[in-house]
């Protein structure tokens, strides 16, 4: 945040009026007045491209007489970015397998038919590519109870992750827990899906029940906060290329 911005529980006051993207060595940083934005660890918010820090400058703009915090995930994600991935490399890397070895994507319903149908034709695609272009092999099982995954295959997620650099590890990171799928999360960052498709493909089963009984307003709220999240990734990974 701002020098001297602390987060307090109440959410704090707007103190600027101008928001600006300025250059800063070999990035670009959003400066909010004559302030430039720091994060909460107190290192300066320097992104990689001026893209991605006019994204970041649209949050700040955005806000009214009060700041949301937490609605401002271009900004969070580059704090997380700049302050917890660089010593977190491997513990981060390390999450993303987790969820490898137990991906979202290889948890099938038993019926209805037309539910499984639908997965297959969908979830398929993606495990198979996963295997063709980055040695992934997934094993599928029908049910809830859990199916040990190959053990070469959340090591080698493990490594995909650590090839990344800082910005796009914690993009990962954060579409993973977006999805529940390492599966879709890493398609995301290859550029396989768009951010949005793959959490459409997230949700097949929700989407299911909702085409039968109906939708109710929590879970919608829910979903559209989603989708807005999904909806920022997509935009963040887009803008980290020049």
């Amino acid at each position: 945040m701002a020098r001297g911005f602390k987060e307090p529980g109440d959410k704090p006051r707007r103190f600027y009026k101008a928001v600006a993207v300025a250059p800063d060595g070999g990035g670009f940083i959003v400066r909010l007045d004559e302030r430039s934005v720091r994060t909460p660890g107190g290192a300066r918010q320097v992104v990689p491209t001026e893209r991605l820090a006019d994204q970041i400058a649209e949050e700040w703009a955005a806000q009214g007489e009060h700041i949301d915090l937490a609605a401002m995930h271009a900004a969070r994600l580059a704090n997380t970015a700049i302050d917890a991935i660089p010593g977190a490399r491997e513990a981060t890397a390390d999450s993303v397998a987790a969820f490898a070895a137990s991906d979202l994507l290889c948890y099938r319903a038993e019926s209805p038919a037309g539910l499984v149908a639908r997965q297959a034709e969908h979830w398929d695609p993606l495990i198979e590519r996963a295997g063709r272009e980055e040695g992934l092999a997934f094993v599928c099982a029908s049910g809830i109870i859990h199916r040990d995954q190959p053990e070469a295959t959340p090591a080698r997620v493990r490594a995909l992750a650590l090839e990344l650099d800082d910005f796009r590890l914690a993009a990962l990171a954060f579409g993973v827990a977006l999805y529940g799928s390492a599966i879709l999360a890493l398609a995301v960052v290859r550029g396989w899906l768009d951010a949005r498709e793959a959490f459409e493909l997230s949700r097949l089963d929700e989407a299911w029940q909702e085409e039968r009984w109906g939708v109710d307003d929590e879970a919608a709220e829910r979903t559209a906060r989603l989708r807005g999240e999904a909806a920022m990734l997509q935009r963040w990974l887009a803008n980290l290329n020049p």
